[in-house]
């Protein structure tokens, strides 16, 4: 009598190994990649209660200025000076509809330095220019006594 073999069919089961893998993977290149995605520089803003929302500051083509704590400037996350701000502004606004600049400011930089950006900024022919803050964080006043 002849033996009969049987062939095996096709494995239904999931492999779920290399998805695994695959998710950690991504996971590693996601936390590295994170945090240079920072766009500009970043500094301790001034707190305000009642700020307005500047939802184009995030917009990947605004103009935004910071000012360090020790009175660093940077257009962007490029380093400029002080004389060089209206030149560049001129440049950078030049071919652009929206001449908006955004200066975010540190809350403990010197306001002589704010004063002179905000100058210079003026000199470049800007139309509109925002403040950047962040806003103050409301405390919870405890219930009255009844």
């Amino acid at each position: 009598m002849a033996k009969k073999y049987t062939t095996l069919g096709a494995v239904s089961d999931i492999n779920v190994t290399p998805m695994v893998d695959v998710m950690l993977v991504l996971l590693i290149i996601f936390m590295v990649i994170t945090p240079m995605l920072q766009k500009g520089v970043s500094v301790d803003m001034a707190k305000a209660s009642n700020p307005r929302d500047m939802q184009d500051a995030d917009k990947e083509d605004a103009v935004v200025l910071a000012i360090t704590r020790d009175g660093k400037l940077y257009l962007g996350s490029d380093p400029i000076a002080l004389d060089q701000i209206t030149t560049d502004l001129k440049d950078r606004l030049a071919n652009k509809l929206d001449k908006t600049v955004y200066v975010k400011s540190d809350a403990r930089a010197k306001y002589g330095v704010v004063v002179n950006v905000v100058d210079n900024v003026r000199a470049a022919g800007v139309d509109s220019l925002g403040l950047l803050t962040e806003k103050r964080a409301e405390r919870q006043l405890p219930a009255p006594p009844q």
